[in-house]
């Protein structure tokens, strides 16, 4: 049963685990490694790999939607600005 407001699938919309790499900085930093990590392990291990899975689940909860659709639209049209 779902209440109001509440998405029937809340399992999926857990916290990021604590990264030792980001102790001090803010959550737009964190989000666009998560991202460049899983375009860099789909690019080496294709987009099945467990762990490729795991950023992109990272990412997802951590980024606004509108930045990865941006990212997204940029990868496709080869001018994305960080190095994958």
């Amino acid at each position: 049963m779902a209440y109001a407001g509440i998405p029937e699938d809340i399992e999926n919309y857990q916290s990021a685990p604590y990264d030792p790499r980001f102790p001090n900085t803010n959550q737009t930093r964190h989000c666009y490694q998560y991202y460049l990590d899983f375009h860099r392990c789909k690019k080496v291990r294709g987009e099945e790999f467990s762990a490729c899975q795991y950023f992109k689940r990272i990412y997802t909860i951590m980024c606004p939607k509108a930045w990865t659709e941006k990212w997204d639209e940029q990868i496709a049209e080869g001018r994305f600005p960080g190095r994958i």
